[in-house]
């Protein structure tokens, strides 16, 4: 009897979501349905470039690389994958004079963190902190690596991302035998060992255990705050032309475990999915969550003429650090987890 009422309740509620969602984005044939057809192509387009440009430069460290007759003797050997890495435990001959190109954001981060701004000699597109990395000469960016500017630059440390960085770009590198700092991040715990790895190899290992513990520790206490039974449904995303979530592998899903919650399309084969506002409704999810610089304001206006089938909180998140392998993304994971309990 409980089971039928409840399918009696469910079909009311998608045959109201249907007439609704009718009435909002019924397109009638006239040159207004090409129009807004023709715009949300563009819009498309313009997300995919993006999303290749966040993706591959907003972020920078995997392993791949090698170093084949560095001029400065370092070694290199295969770390984590079939790409060689530097050897575990070797240094810059003298950090001082050390000079350093970081082919990712979030690297960029690191050696300022690690104190090695002033080492840094070049940097990637969207290297935009701290302030100082700014003014730094661009190489490399979606598109890939400036090989010339780079050698021009004779850098002793080139840090590379496997995952952002192409892989032909960081063996080309590794092959003119610049020596390669490549770094894999899968987990956030891959965060605070990696950083302890380039620590160790350009002779900041104390301050880079120091900053590591202290992540480590901000992570386990969120982990511990909002551990739950049952996590907390979200739907997560950037843009709302295409309307776009996450899948339960994507790296979003892995800082809103943090806080006790998962997306609510976990069952996505995909880690992107394209997804319409309908299936948003019916999965009637507890918080929005918005990657976005937008203003709340401006974003709870997409969502409004849904509001009789949508009570969720919508939560904003700085999608520069929520994107990035960022020691940062401690202190934002206070703010998401905030927002999503």
């Amino acid at each position: 009897m409980t089971s039928l009422k409840l399918r009696i309740q469910r079909a009311s509620l998608f045959s109201r979501l249907f007439s609704h969602l009718l009435s909002r984005f019924a397109c009638r044939p006239s040159a207004f349905c090409g129009v807004f057809l023709a715009k949300g192509l563009i819009g498309s387009a313009i997300f995919s470039f993006l999303l290749v440009a966040n993706v591959t430069v907003s972020a920078s460290l995997l392993p791949q690389g090698q170093n084949k007759g560095s001029p400065n003797n370092f070694n290199t050997e295969y770390h984590r994958t079939e790409s060689p890495a530097l050897h575990e435990g070797q240094q810059a001959p003298n950090r001082d004079s050390l000079r350093i190109v970081s082919l990712a954001p979030h690297l960029t981060e690191w050696a300022y963190s690690l104190g090695l701004g002033p080492n840094l000699v070049a940097v990637s597109d969207y290297s935009d902190y701290p302030e100082a990395a700014k003014a730094l000469p661009r190489v490399a960016d979606y598109q890939g690596v400036d090989m010339a500017a780079i050698l021009a630059f004779k850098p002793d440390l080139v840090l590379a991302w496997k995952g952002g960085n192409k892989p032909q770009d960081i063996q080309k590198l590794s092959s003119l035998g610049l020596n390669v700092f490549d770094s894999a991040i899968t987990q956030i715990d891959d965060i605070p060992s990696e950083l302890i790895r380039l620590g160790t190899l350009t002779h900041t290992s104390l301050k880079a255990k120091t900053l590591a513990e202290a992540f480590n520790e901000n992570i386990a206490a969120l982990k511990s705050a909002y551990s739950r039974e049952t996590p907390k449904s979200v739907f997560y995303y950037s843009w709302s032309t295409p309307l776009m979530t996450v899948g339960p592998k994507a790296w979003p899903n892995k800082l809103l475990n943090v806080c006790g919650a998962q997306t609510a399309f976990y069952d996505s084969p995909i880690d992107y999915p394209q997804v319409s506002v309908s299936e948003v409704l019916i999965r009637q999810v507890d918080v929005i969550i918005a990657a976005s610089n937008e203003s709340k304001a401006s974003l709870s206006s997409f969502w409004e003429p849904h509001s009789d089938f949508l009570d969720a909180e919508i939560v904003t998140v700085n999608p520069d650090i929520t994107s990035r392998f960022s020691l940062r993304l401690a202190d934002e994971l206070k703010r998401l987890c905030s927002g999503v309990n």
